[in-house]
Formats: C-alpha cells, sequence, structure tokens
C-alpha cells in the first residue's frame, strides 16, 4: 500500500509540474515465480540478452534471467524503496554483476541497449508506452507481458499460465 501512496504523491507531483506529461504509476504487484519463469521462456531469454524490466518492483525478473540464463538485466522503477530492495535482492542471489538497478521514469529511461522487455503493467500504461518501445527499440527485440496486451497491436504469442496468468509476446517489426 505504501508504493501504491508513493505513486500517487509522484503522479499529483508530476501533474503539478507538467500537466502535458501525465505520469501513471501502477500499484506494485510481485509478478509469481512460475510467471516470471513462464515469461522467461516466452522470450526465448539466453545469455547474450540485455533484459529490461520496466517497473521492476522488486527487481525479480532481471535477477531470474541472470541468475538461471547468464543474461545481463536492468530494472527500472520510479520508486526508490523498490530499487533498494531489487539492488539487496540480486546482491543475495550472487548476480549484483549482471543486473543493474535505476531509479527512474520508464517513459524517460533509455531503453536502445534492450533484446528483451518485461512488463507488468496496467493496459493504459502499456498503451502510452508502445510508442516509445517501436521508436527504441531494435528490430527483433522481444516484448514479454503479464497479463496485459498493447491494444490492436497483435501478439506473436499467447500462453496461460496455471489457468489464471496470461504472458504476451511481441517482437519489434523491422523499421
Amino acid at each position: 500500500m505504501k508504493s501504491f501512496y508513493w505513486a500517487v504523491l509522484l503522479t499529483a507531483a508530476a501533474w503539478a509540474q507538467a500537466p502535458e506529461q501525465i505520469q501513471i504509476n501502477p500499484p506494485f504487484v510481485r509478478t509469481p515465480d512460475k510467471v516470471v519463469n513462464a515469461m522467461l521462456k516466452l522470450a526465448g531469454v539466453k545469455a547474450s540478452d540485455v533484459v529490461y524490466d520496466l517497473g521492476c518492483g522488486d527487481g525479480r525478473i532481471v535477477i531470474a534471467a541472470a541468475k538461471d540464463y547468464g543474461a545481463h538485466g536492468v530494472g527500472i522503477d520510479i520508486d526508490p524503496e523498490r530499487i533498494q530492495e531489487a539492488r539487496e535482492n540480486a546482491r543475495k542471489a550472487g548476480v549484483e554483476t549482471l543486473v543493474k538497478f535505476d531509479v527512474n521514469d520508464l517513459f524517460a529511461s533509455d531503453i536502445h541497449n534492450a533484446t528483451v522487455v518485461a512488463l507488468y503493467l496496467l493496459p493504459d500504461v502499456n498503451l502510452r508506452l508502445r510508442p516509445k518501445l517501436l521508436k527504441d527499440l531494435k528490430p527483433g527485440t522481444r516484448i514479454v507481458s503479464h497479463d496485459f496486451h498493447m491494444g490492436d497491436w497483435k501478439p506473436d504469442k499467447h500462453e496461460l499460465v496455471d489457468a489464471s496468468s496470461n504472458i504476451y509476446l511481441w517482437r519489434i517489426p523491422a523499421k
């Protein structure tokens, strides 16, 4: 609940400073480990990948990508408490040399090095993020989302995990 309160305050502050750039910060909800594993598998993560998690929360997706696949990872979240927690989780998992976590607005973040982008954001945030993904990412970059789609952008793959969690995969098309 504290994360949600923090997000509401940041949203109000962002609106007061720049109404044309309203920031939407969904509440922090942990992705179950089984879903994390299914997302990474669906995205075909390998050691050569750089996995970005936008709205990374406690860092579990990039930490799993590093620990299970040897991939590098970058987690971005607007909540400094979540980033501190993610850094501590990476240290405990022994992958702190493979991952980094930044306090930042996912809409302002430099994501061009990503080969995989993980999302667990609300549908309206996914839709607002879609133009940035298409503009900033290289063709072939994989995007995997937990539970929420991208409007009329049809996923390349869709799976159901434990009969309750949808995961979607898209690839950035050629420009």
